[in-house]
C-alpha cells in the first residue's frame, strides 16, 4: 500500500513538512509506503472553469505548464492521500487551493478517481485559523466520498520557525494517532476487498435554487 502527502507550504521543509513526516513516520511503521510531494513553492494557475476536463474525459486539466495532471495520477494510483497545508489569513495556502481546486474537479468528472480512498488533512499554524484550514482541506475529501481517519482532537499542530510543532506536545500526540488511524483503516479496506461488496456511485444531482 501507498500514502502520497502533499506540503501545500512554500517552504520545502517548515513545519507542515514536519507534521507530515510525524503521520508518515507511523504509516511507515505499519509498512505503508509513503511520499511527500512539495505543491507550495510551485506556480499553479487556478481553475478557470473551462468545463475542458469534462468534455475530454481523459483524467487531465486542460491547463499547461504545471504538474497538476501528474499529481492527480499519484493519487489515483494510491490508497491514501494526506493533504497539508499552513495557515495563511486563517485559510489554505493559495498554491495549495489552486492545486486541489484543480485536481479534485478533474478526479470528480472522471468517474470519482478518489471515490474510497483513505484521506486525511493536516494544518500546520502559528496561532489561530487551524480550524478553518483543517476545515477547508477536509471539504475535498468529503465531497470526493473519501474514507476520512480520525485523531484524538483536530489535526492541528503549532508553531512558528520550523521545527518549532515538534514543542507541541498536544499535537504531535494528535498527529502519531492519525497516522496510527490511517494505517489500521486502510488495512480494513485492503483486507475488505472482494469480501465486503461497496456501493455503486450514482450519479451526482445537480439542483439550482434560482428557477
Amino acid at each position: 500500500m501507498k500514502v502520497v502527502a502533499f506540503n501545500g507550504s512554500p517552504n520545502k521543509e517548515g513545519n507542515t513538512w514536519h507534521a507530515l513526516k510525524m503521520v508518515t513516520a507511523e504509516l511507515e511503521r505499519e509498512g505503508i509506503e509513503t511520499e511527500i510531494v512539495h505543491v507550495g513553492n510551485k506556480v499553479i494557475r487556478g481553475c478557470t472553469a473551462c468545463g475542458g476536463c469534462m468534455r475530454n474525459q481523459n483524467e487531465q486539466c486542460v491547463l499547461p505548464g504545471d504538474e497538476v495532471n501528474e499529481w492527480v495520477q499519484k493519487m489515483k494510483a494510491a490508497d491514501g492521500i494526506i493533504l497539508a497545508s499552513p495557515v495563511h489569513y486563517a485559510a489554505m495556502g493559495g498554491t495549495m487551493k489552486s492545486f486541489l481546486d484543480r485536481a479534485f474537479y478533474v478526479a470528480g468528472v472522471n468517474g470519482g478517481l478518489f471515490r474510497h480512498k483513505v484521506g486525511a488533512a493536516v494544518a500546520a499554524v502559528r496561532r489561530s485559523g487551524g480550524l478553518p484550514t483543517f476545515h477547508e482541506l477536509n471539504n475535498f475529501l468529503m465531497y470526493s466520498e473519501m474514507l476520512v481517519p480520525t485523531s484524538m482532537y483536530w489535526n492541528v499542530i503549532h508553531g512558528t520557525k520550523p521545527g518549532e510543532v515538534t514543542q507541541d506536545s498536544e499535537g504531535v500526540q494528535i498527529m502519531r494517532v492519525l497516522g496510527k488511524n490511517m494505517a489500521w483503516l486502510l488495512k480494513l479496506v485492503q483486507n475488505g476487498q472482494g469480501k465486503v461488496t461497496p456501493p455503486e456511485r450514482e450519479p451526482k444531482t445537480y439542483l439550482n435554487f434560482i428557477h
